[in-house]
């Protein structure tokens, strides 16, 4: 196993941690590694049931990330409202939406070539 794809799972692995703590719901993986021209190695994707859960599954993320492996997000975008907020660690991008935005704009279903595994919650 390569140091990047040690890093890339120990990072997935981290935020699925921070979106279950503040109860994000529909936390879904999508490995893009085997699609050719890919902006990152994973996309992980959830909602939040408002603009005030979504900061927090925002801030969760980065937190738990931050002191677990020392990571911070190359770029965070949508923090302005909320429906949207994508958090760039480069090799993994975080979309935290609002749930009528995330059927809208239906991400899950433009990579449909990806591997998915849905992350089950008990809340």
């Amino acid at each position: 196993m390569t140091k990047d794809k040690v890093a890339a799972d120990q990072l997935v692995t981290e935020i699925i941690r921070g979106i279950e703590e503040v109860k994000g719901q529909h936390i879904e993986i999508l490995d893009l590694r085997d699609i050719e021209n890919t902006v990152c190695d994973y996309f992980v994707i959830c909602d939040g049931t408002s603009n005030t859960q979504v900061n927090a599954i925002v801030n969760s993320v980065q937190k738990l990330v931050s002191k677990a492996i020392k990571e911070k997000p190359w770029h965070v975008e949508g923090n302005d409202n909320s429906e949207w907020v994508l958090i760039d660690y480069v090799n993994v991008v975080v979309h935290v939406f609002q749930k009528h935005i995330r059927e809208y704009y239906d991400i899950e279903g433009l990579w449909g070539d990806a591997k998915t595994v849905r992350i089950e919650t008990s809340y």
